[in-house]
């Protein structure tokens, strides 16, 4: 059997369309493709025809915001987090900066050893994760979480955004600031 060949979009329920299709439109660049009815909404920031459905079913109760690390966060079930991947990491830090200027800040930033990643919190307080890949390939990649290095920390290491930004602008090579040890 054949696996899919792309995650296709996300569905979020929401109290609020307005605002979550706002965050997300800044957030990932993204364009409204239908918001002409007050209970659902589509938007999409690629060539898809949507990715993200915001979806008004009622009355719903709110998610906590759990604590600052995602890890750690919210203990109810249901989704985690819902990551996107940028192709560069000039690409996360002007990504960064841009949200940075409207107010929209990580609560947690994390090099998590195959990915650099920011994460975020919508209006509803769900985690959105913005990551690069550290490696050039997904070979790579895998290579590393099957790794000592990747059993002994499947975490990461947490890292200052700011102190990111101003060491890749400064001309710290890419290798050097997503590399862990």
């Amino acid at each position: 059997m054949a696996p899919p060949s792309k995650l296709a979009h996300i569905v979020l329920q929401t109290n609020h369309i307005a605002a979550m299709q706002d965050w997300y439109c800044k957030v990932l660049s993204a364009r409204v493709i239908h918001d002409g009815s007050p209970f659902i909404s589509f938007i999409s920031y690629d060539d898809e025809h949507h990715r993200i459905a915001f979806l008004d079913p009622g009355p719903l109760a709110a998610r906590e915001p759990g604590a600052v690390s995602p890890m750690a966060a919210g203990r109810e079930s249901g989704l985690h987090h819902v990551a996107f991947t940028f192709a560069t990491l000039g690409d996360l830090v002007e990504n960064y900066q841009r949200l940075k200027a409207t107010g929209i800040t990580p609560v947690w930033c994390i090099n998590h050893g195959p990915t650099t990643s920011m994460y975020y919190r919508d209006p509803d307080n769900n985690q959105v994760e913005l990551q690069i890949d550290n490696f050039a390939t997904a070979e790579e990649g895998r290579a590393y979480m099957e790794s000592p290095a990747f059993r002994k920390n499947p975490v990461g290491i947490d890292f200052d955004p700011d102190t990111l930004t101003t060491r890749f602008r400064a001309g710290a090579s890419v290798r050097e600031l997503t590399l862990i040890e």
